[in-house]
């Protein structure tokens, strides 16, 4: 059956916190492009995701949360994450830092690494979500190797029935994808430049002195 769509609302956004919590695919807007996301709990939910964007599973998938609270709940902030976490957050900013030992991801996430991608989006609404139902792993909305959808029409059009609900925000805002740092060793590296500049997240770590690695 083809994906419903329903307006990103209040009332909308209640109506997918519920659809992720009985194990549905969501697809959401954010800061830049809409994404889809599942549920942590949701049995074999991750693959449901690899599988609507056709996607191999070897590659990880960032957990989108509220707040840096969040964030320290899901992964073990180094002090370069914490940094750039509170110059940054809520935006365009993904941190890649080692999993805590206490709570341990599934494989499929992390790509099976001892790592874990955390971003707090500049969007009411995943961070709503992520309020509601808990960290969610999100990926974007379009078929690999496809160009994203920049709307719930194209989202259909693209994904149509390996996704249960489009919460429609109109038009994506596009832009530059986040910009990823690898925060886990003694010199964080950046690993894809985008919304933040690499002069700005060099900038703030120096602040907080700690040295990019050069790349």
């Amino acid at each position: 059956m083809t994906a419903r769509i329903v307006a990103d609302d209040a009332g909308g956004r209640a109506i997918a916190a519920g659809v992720l919590r009985e194990g549905g695919v969501v697809a959401l807007p954010t800061d830049t492009v809409y994404g889809i996301a599942v549920a942590l709990a949701t049995p074999g939910g991750i693959e449901r995701l690899y599988r609507a964007k056709k996607r191999p599973l070897d590659k990880a998938v960032m957990l989108l949360l509220d707040d840096a609270a969040q964030a320290a709940r899901a992964g073990r902030i180094t002090p370069a994450a914490a940094a750039l976490a509170a110059a940054c957050w809520p935006g365009g900013l993904t941190v890649i830092v080692p999993q805590r030992p206490d709570v341990p991801w599934p494989a499929v996430l992390t790509g099976g690494s001892a790592t874990i991608g955390l971003r707090v989006p500049d969007h009411d609404a995943p961070r709503t979500l992520a309020r509601s139902v808990g960290p969610l792993p999100t990926t974007s909305a379009n078929v690999s190797g496809v160009p994203e959808a920049t709307d719930a029409a194209g989202i259909v059009a693209q994904l149509g029935d390996a996704i249960d609900l489009v919460l429609d925000g109109g038009p994506a805002p596009g832009g530059l994808a986040s910009t990823i740092v690898d925060c886990t060793g003694a010199q964080p590296t950046i690993l894809r430049v985008g919304a933040v500049p690499a002069e700005t997240v060099a900038a703030i770590l120096a602040d907080a002195g700690i040295d990019l690695a050069e790349g």
